[in-house]
């Protein structure tokens, strides 16, 4: 597997894996999240010029050819690195994809601590962050850029379904021993 900022002419293939994987909230009762839109070019294009988009990338196939798989936007936020999204093609789910990405975000972030937002009921979301080192954060350790996104949040309608902030801190000791891409 192969991870890197995604050049500009890949960033429509990110809104592809975006729409695959919210196919599976669907099957939650979560048609809004499935429906939603994803990132609109230009904000892709925003974190991918900062450096802060990164693709997964199958090995080459016959032809030389390799498609994105996987991405993530991160940020910058109260001195953490903030995932602002994740998102695995299903078809590449269960091989170590998505945590491979935010492994690499830890390292370009410098080693900050690294904070995200997600579902707490979704099997995909918080569960699995809570396997890799993450930790549901309480109200009263919400940073203030983490409340004015928790807020934003609100606004459009996502606490509709259980909600937290979590954070992982720099280091963790599972970061090291990705699971092997098949």
């Amino acid at each position: 597997m192969i991870i890197q900022v995604p050049s500009l002419d890949e960033l429509p293939a990110l809104r592809a894996i975006e729409r695959a994987a919210g196919e599976p909230f669907r099957g939650l009762g979560m048609a809004a999240i499935a429906d939603d839109d994803p990132p609109p070019l230009e904000l892709l294009t925003e974190f991918q010029r900062a450096g802060r988009a990164l693709a997964a990338y199958e090995e080459a196939g016959p032809g030389g050819g390799r498609r994105p798989v996987g991405y993530l936007l991160w940020e910058p936020v109260d001195g953490c690195t903030h995932i602002e999204q994740v998102s695995v093609h299903p078809d590449q789910a269960h091989r170590g994809i998505g945590r491979a990405l935010i492994n690499r975000a830890e390292q370009d972030g410098g080693r900050a601590a690294l904070t995200l937002t997600t579902f707490t009921e979704v099997p995909w979301n918080a569960p699995y962050y809570a396997r890799i080192g993450f930790r549901a954060l309480p109200e009263a350790e919400l940073t203030p850029g983490l409340r004015a996104i928790r807020a934003h949040e609100a606004a459009l309608g996502l606490d509709h379904w259980p909600r937290a902030a979590m954070r992982r801190e720099p280091g963790w000791e599972g970061a090291s021993s990705s699971r092997p891409v098949r």
